[in-house]
């Protein structure tokens, strides 16, 4: 990814060096489109967590970092805009907790984690305002919705010192966030921070193989609701 950052600089100033004259003309025109790449940080909130009859109220959000790259289209409308993007995400996360739970709190914690590693096709939708536009310069705000695709082949989900075996998890296809960000361009080179709020819960199940006093043996559940927020930078070029 440093690689793809330092490009992306080298392109929007190599591009801004050679049409300096059209700097007012680019950031006026009625459609643009642009490249971008950067990195992210994602965490979980957990909405349900039980494990058998055991309650997590408690769990630990370790940060990962991710990274992603996106082409996407601005619809100019005077100081407001329209923007749909197409991007790909690798968005990486652990959740560690003691998994006897607050229940039981003379005993000495045991700690399990759940290491998330999920690559997305993303499609976010955006409204902005700029409420700096002179010249060169700029500076917007924006909102809007994100609907996203989880590549399950291609993701990868580890339940490490967990009692149960055979943990398999499976998530939504589909699901949804909520986008708020601010973005600044210096001629063509722009710069944008954006939170995410996730809206729907990923995770569709999460199974395990559970074995019964009589030898026998049969799939169990674990409840586990999650939703994904994540916080990203990004460096682009706009034309």
């Amino acid at each position: 990814m440093k690689k793809i950052a330092l490009f992306l600089f080298v392109l929007g100033w190599s591009f801004s060096c050679f049409a300096q004259e059209d700097v007012k003309s680019t950031h006026e025109n009625n459609v643009n489109f642009g490249v971008k790449g950067g990195f992210n940080a994602s965490m979980y909130y957990i909405d349900e967590f039980k494990i058998k009859d055991i309650t997590i109220n408690e769990v630990q959000n370790n940060y990962k970092v991710g990274h992603f790259g996106a082409i996407f289209l601005r619809i100019n409308m005077k100081k407001h805009f329209i923007e749909p993007e197409l991007s790909y995400h690798v968005s990486k996360s652990e959740i560690s907790f003691d998994k006897r739970g607050s229940q039981h709190p003379d005993i000495e914690p045991d700690y399990a984690s759940v290491n998330s590693t999920i690559h997305t096709i993303e499609m976010p939708l955006l409204y902005g305002y700029n409420f700096i536009k002179e010249g060169p310069y700029g500076m917007a705000f924006f909102v809007g919705p994100k609907f996203k695709y989880i590549l399950s082949s291609k993701s990868k989900l580890e339940f490490t010192n967990f009692d149960q075996e055979g943990i398999k998890e499976k998530l939504y296809p589909v699901n949804m966030n909520a986008v708020a960000g601010v973005g600044v361009n210096i001629s063509n080179i722009f710069f944008d921070f954006r939170y995410e709020v996730g809206l729907r819960n990923i995770s569709k199940s999460v199974t395990y193989i559970e074995s019964n006093s009589d030898g026998t043996k049969e799939v169990a559940n674990i409840i586990f609701k999650r939703r994904s927020n994540l916080l990203s930078f990004s460096l682009g070029v706009i034309f």
